[in-house]
This record gives structure tokens, sequence and C-alpha cells, in this order.
């Protein structure tokens, strides 16, 4: 956000630097997770793009590292589609290690598993592994990642795997051919904020402006419902709302009214294309999905097939329990 539509507004800090937004699915979420992984169990986290997720995750693995009562281990890999065993073998190593000699782990499988077993006994805690985007991870890592955990139990270490992805995510590992791994895994969905929009933008008005300055002499009671009928994501709302300021500071009008949001808002928000790729269904998956083309996915969502044909690939993406 422009510093200028900043002071026109007397915002001291930008929304994505507002903080943490509890609410009673957060903290519900966190005590089971929390539970989970002093279990050594695989935990998946989904939810739609926005919702909040990675800053949960942030919290959470904050929160487990001031207890010290296990070990954290991050992923920090980008490409997640390159992202295998090896890779994540050798997070644990990075988070674990206490010299460089012991984050270079043995190219041989059999060595290196050896290797992270004893890192993993050396602090005598159990350890935990977080992944994000693990939506794109392979079945092949998943099912490394389980037998991993099994090891490490066998040989009397504790590790647990926490997953966060969309809700693809969630979809792939109940599906019969993941049921190695799925059946062991302990699935959590993140709500966010849903039916809390108001009270979100409140509070998210009220951080920014240090509690000096009234939400109402900033945006309108009839603008803050146009937001939340239209919105579902902090993600969301933090963006449309920064739109309609910087729309409103153009004009020379405060405070926001209803009008500058409805001009702000993309006319396509919620069309299925958008819709999809939220809770991690772009064209190219759904294609791979149910075995067609990316063209004719297009064609699909665009109401572009005929009336059978549109049915027939509705009924197939349905029975893969995609949220159409």
């Amino acid at each position: 956000m422009l510093s200028d539509v900043m002071n026109y507004f007397n915002l001291r800090n930008e929304f994505d630097q507002a903080g943490y937004y509890d609410t009673e699915n957060h903290r519900y979420l966190s005590q089971e997770m929390t539970a989970a992984i002093k279990k050594g169990r695989i935990i998946a986290l989904t939810g739609i793009v926005g919702c909040g997720k990675t800053k949960l995750l942030q919290q959470w693995r904050r929160a487990l590292k001031q207890e010290n009562a296990v070990m954290v281990a991050r992923s920090l890999a980008v490409d997640k589609t390159r992202v295998n065993l090896a890779v994540l073998m050798r997070a644990i190593a990075y988070a674990l290690a206490t010299d460089d000699k012991a984050v270079n782990l043995p190219k041989q499988p059999e060595d290196r598993e050896h290797r992270v077993i004893e890192l993993i006994a050396k602090h005598k805690k159990p350890t935990v592994l977080f992944c994000d985007d693990a939506h794109d991870l392979h079945a092949s890592t998943l099912a490394g990642l389980k037998r991993l955990t099994e090891i490490v139990r066998d040989e009397g270490e504790m590790l647990s795997i926490v997953l966060a992805g969309h809700p693809k995510l969630k979809n792939d590992l109940r599906r019969p051919t993941l049921e190695e791994i799925g059946a062991r895994t302990e699935i959590f969905t993140l709500e966010g904020i849903q039916g809390q929009s108001r009270e979100y933008l409140v509070w998210l008005l009220a951080q920014c402006t240090a509690g000096q300055v009234k939400s109402e002499t900033i945006i309108t009671d009839e603008a803050l419902d146009v937001l939340t009928e239209r919105l579902v994501t902090p993600l969301q709302l933090g963006h449309y709302l920064t739109r309609a300021l910087e729309e409103a500071f153009q004009i020379g009008q405060k405070p926001v009214t209803a009008e500058i949001v409805n001009s702000v808002l993309a006319i396509r928000l919620n069309d299925p294309e958008p819709h999809l790729i939220r809770h991690g269904y772009p064209v190219r998956s759904l294609a791979q999905l149910i075995n067609v083309k990316p063209t004719e996915i297009r064609a699909f969502l665009g109401g572009q097939l005929p009336p059978g044909r549109s049915q027939e690939l509705k009924d197939q993406l349905l029975k893969d329990g995609v949220p159409l």
C-alpha cells in the first residue's frame, strides 16, 4: 500500500503485518495437532488458498519451539514438484545438526536413514517435520515419509510429519490408491474466519491503526457488508480492502463507500475456474485427474460443451471429490 494512502486513512501498518487472528477453530486445531505430533503421527492440515494456513503454522511452530518439547524441522524447498524423500530428510538434518558434517547426509539410502535416526536420537525428543504446499508432493514421496516414520519408531524414536496444502491434498489422501498413507494420516481442515469476516475486518483495522481510529471513519458499514458477503478468506479481505482504500484516496473520498468496494471487486471473482484453483485444482490437474485434454476442461468451465458431455465431465469430477 502506498504511504500516502496509509497516511490518508491514519494506518500505521499494512494489513499483512497485522499479526495473528485467533479463532476457536485455530485453537482447537493447534491443540489437536500438538497432541498428534507427540504420538509420532502423519498430520495433514488443509484449507483453501488464503484461509490462513501459513499464519497458523507459523504461530504453531513458534509455540512448539517455546515449549521445547519437540524438535522442529521445516522444508524450505520452493519447487515442491521437485521435492522428494531425500530433500525432506535433508531438511530434518538441517534442523537437528550441530555441525556442517552432520548436515551432509550420506547418498546411499541405507546409510542416510541410519544417520537421520542418529540425529533424532541425539536430541532425546520427538521430532516433527513441517512440509507446506504438500498437495504437490508425489505419491512415492508420501509413501517414503510414511515408511520413514515407521523405521524411526522401530528404533525407539519418534518422528511426525505435518503436511499442509489445499483441499486437494485431503481428497488425494482419501483415494483408495493412497490408502496406505491416507489411512495412517490424521486430517484437519482449517475453516479460517468462516462466519467471522466482519469481526476480522474490524480487528484488522484496529491492529493497523493501533486502536487510535474508529473503523467507521475508514469504511462504512455498508461497504463492510459488501466485503463480507462477497469474500471468504483473510487474503481476499485484505487484498480488496487495500484496493478500495487506494481507490478512495484517488478520488478524495473518506470513508470508503459500498460503491467504491463494488467498483474494485473482480467481476469473475467466484467463477468456477478461480473457485477450483483455490481448492488446488488448476485446469491441468483437473485434466490429468479424469484423463481428458486441458482444452476440454476449459470449455467445460466456460460452459461451452454440449450439455451431455458437460454432465459427463461434471459427474466424473464430482465422483473424484472435486468441489464444483
